[in-house]
């Protein structure tokens, strides 16, 4: 008896000193596109890079924006709400693609900058004070789904980048590397 509860304490301390990582996101964080999103979308792909150590949760929906007034707004979900209650250590936020939608930048482009200002407080509020990191939107193909590339570069990571700096959360740069 004394063998199994030593085998549980030391399961409990084990999982209680994962680092959790909530990757939050749009149909890129999902895995639209891959065969397998389970085994081929990049939080799983991260996972498996990080190792035992980490739990890597994939909260991303697809076609959402980070607008809270766009046409599928993420704070909306419940996808959203899971993500928070997760109470991560590190949060990898990439959204901002379908916001560049012209149905979307031009009725409620103006918002862009403080949305993201106020959903990166939404996270930095939590108890587990998380490390954050934004993404900036990967490279759009003419015509993909209305998304317009030119609103993606001239205005969504130039926004992305100051607020960054603002809050003081680092940048993964997938539009130059995709």
């Amino acid at each position: 008896m004394a063998v199994i509860a030593v085998a549980f304490f030391c399961t409990a301390s084990y999982a209680q000193s994962r680092i959790k990582v909530a990757c939050v996101g749009n149909s890129i964080t999902a895995g639209s596109g891959v065969e397998n999103r389970a085994t081929q979308s990049y939080p799983a792909v991260l996972q498996q890079l990080l190792g035992e150590r980490y739990e890597v949760v994939n909260f991303g929906l697809g076609g959402r924006t980070l607008l809270y007034n766009g046409d599928r707004p993420y704070v909306n979900e419940k996808r959203f709400q899971e993500s928070l209650e997760f109470n991560p250590d590190i949060v990898i936020i990439k959204l901002g693609t379908n916001d560049s939608k012209v149905k979307n930048w031009n009725d409620h482009g103006v918002e862009f900058e403080g949305d993201l200002r106020n959903f990166i407080d939404r996270y930095s509020a939590l108890e587990s004070s998380p490390e954050i990191y934004l993404c900036f939107p990967i490279w759009a193909a003419r015509g993909s789904f209305y998304i317009q590339e030119s609103v993606i570069a001239s205005e969504i990571i130039p926004i992305i980048s100051r607020v960054a700096a603002e809050k003081g959360v680092k940048v993964i740069d997938l539009h130059t590397t995709l």
